[in-house]
């Protein structure tokens, strides 16, 4: 909810209908000023090393799409132990919390992960959009019903 008043605390309808006016516009489709973010799901488990580069390749599609990509599961490894079920339970929670601040989940690949299940859930349940893509970058139909 924007704030309508002014810098002296009255209501100012003029200034706040000028500003909604504004970040509309820097919204608006093809601005490149806007970069929605995305966020990135896909494999991590099992194959790393091969599974991360995927995601970095997903990730500079997004770029070049014109989104912002948000990948955690190229993030929390970095400082986080997978393997321990402790801190794959917290990274998990982290992801949700990420999840929520993107426009739209992008799911890549036909094989989905138990932490990417855990993922589309969430954010079928808040009605997040959600599109799917083919390893080689290709939109398709959901893949993973």
């Amino acid at each position: 909810m924007q704030n309508c008043k002014n810098s002296e605390g009255y209501f100012d309808p003029t200034a706040c209908d000028a500003i909604k006016h504004i970040h509309k516009e820097e919204k608006a489709v093809g601005n490149p000023a806007f970069r929605p973010l995305v966020y990135i799901c896909s494999p991590y488990a099992g194959d790393m090393e091969t599974n991360a580069a995927h995601a970095r390749r997903y990730c500079r599609y997004a770029v070049d799409s014109g989104y912002i990509p948000l990948a955690p599961h190229l993030y929390f490894p970095q400082f986080m132990i997978d393997s321990n079920p402790n801190e794959r339970s917290l990274a998990l929670f982290m992801d949700i919390v990420l999840l929520r601040k993107c426009q739209e989940m992008w799911v890549f690949g036909s094989v989905i992960s138990t932490g990417m299940a855990l993922e589309i859930a969430k954010a079928k349940k808040h009605n997040q959009k959600i599109r799917y893509f083919t390893q080689e970058l290709q939109e398709v139909e959901n893949i993973c019903n």
